[in-house]
């Protein structure tokens, strides 16, 4: 998932040009980008279109990011848009570990009452600072959890962090990063807002490929060949990962744990990588 694009829930004639786009995966907001008075006729227009047969045939991740699990609309949300096909509900304003059991609680009684027989993941805005504080222990709440995704508008705004600085955007990144590699989930970088800055949105996404992030937020269509290349294995390092697999197998009949490939000594950590690389490469193709 190098490239997440958000689609505004209201605004159903984005819909078809994003599925045809080159992201991997859609995001469609009934949050932030829906106005209270749209909010029932975005739900309605995202809801009937994330089960069309464009849609579900497209090979794209569909995410829905719903309403805040205390907000009036999350219950109703839910009621829509938990359907086979879905992979991800997106919950923004996340702060504890009893927010996602609560969370699930009603995703799982709109999966009964939809007829939902694979259930539904989860990606967990982490968006505050309580939120960042408890990021590792909000990953691991529930199976369902896939990753977390990083806010850093909603997180450093607030607080008059500046986020022209890298050094607090290598933190905020780090930590969660951290977090979700404790709990066993991948990491995603969130939206970088500013459209005509090209170069300022590929050196935050190589700062969060650097830390294992998946991929990146796009806000806009144009960012999303950014992140492409950003999050895409370069052929030196494909490359890599095939000797060390290929080395891997060999050692492997030897009985060996670790190897030496290019001069240096690789084990478990560095095969997994390896594998992890290769995994990514073939789904891209």
């Amino acid at each position: 998932m190098r490239s997440k694009l958000f689609v505004p829930g209201a605004r159903p004639d984005f819909f078809a040009k994003a599925l045809s786009g080159a992201a991997d995966a859609l995001s469609f907001d009934l949050e932030d980008a829906v106005a209270e008075s749209l909010k029932v006729e975005a739900r309605v227009a995202v809801a009937a279109f994330v089960i069309s047969d464009a849609a579900l045939s497209s090979g794209k991740v569909l995410i829905v990011r719903t309403n805040a699990l205390d907000s009036p609309h999350f219950q109703a949300d839910l009621a829509a848009v938990v359907r086979q096909g879905v992979d991800l509900i997106n919950l923004p304003k996340i702060e504890s570990a009893e927010d996602v059991l609560a969370a699930v609680q009603q995703i799982e009684a709109a999966e009964h009452a939809n007829g939902v027989g694979d259930p539904v993941g989860l990606l967990v805005n982490i968006e505050t600072p309580a939120a960042l504080f408890a990021a590792a222990r909000i990953a691991s709440a529930h199976p369902r959890i896939k990753g977390l995704q990083l806010g850093l508008g909603d997180l450093f705004e607030p607080n008059a962090i500046n986020r022209a600085d890298p050094r607090n955007v290598h933190a905020a990144m780090f930590a969660l990063r951290m977090a979700a590699a404790q709990a066993g989930v991948f990491a995603m970088d969130g939206a970088y807002a500013v459209l005509d800055d090209d170069a300022g949105y590929a050196e935050e996404a190589a700062m969060a490929r650097g830390l294992g992030f998946v991929g990146k937020t796009c806000v806009h269509p144009r960012q999303v060949p950014l992140a492409n290349a950003v999050f895409a294995p370069s052929e030196a390092e494909l490359a890599q990962a095939r000797r060390i697999v290929d080395a891997a197998r060999a050692a492997g009949k030897r009985a060996e744990g670790a190897f030496a490939i290019d001069g240096k000594m690789v084990d478990a950590p560095f095969l997994r990588r390896a594998k992890a690389l290769l995994a990514i490469a073939k789904r891209s193709s």
